[in-house]
């Protein structure tokens, strides 16, 4: 069974469009997020956690501190 590529952080999934080619033929195609398997250490519980994270997720996590990203995630419904 195949996951759902979506990311745990930003919940970025799969886009759907168009390839429209040079003689304007339109064929349906799919744009997949950059999703990445990466294992966090939370400090606060002396655990680490993983997560399915798409690359504009890591940046995040980057930018805010692994520890609000999580506690954002558990406070939205998300069990870590």
């Amino acid at each position: 069974m195949r996951m759902s590529a979506t990311c745990q952080v930003t919940g970025r999934t799969v886009g759907f469009g168009n390839t429209v080619s040079h003689s304007h033929r339109r064929t349906k195609r799919t744009w997949r997020p950059n999703i990445q398997a990466k294992t966090y250490y939370l400090p606060s519980e002396g655990r680490r956690v993983r997560l399915r994270v798409s690359a504009k997720g890591i940046k995040v996590i980057d930018r805010d501190g692994i520890e609000a990203v999580v506690g954002r995630m558990r406070r939205d419904g998300q069990k870590i």
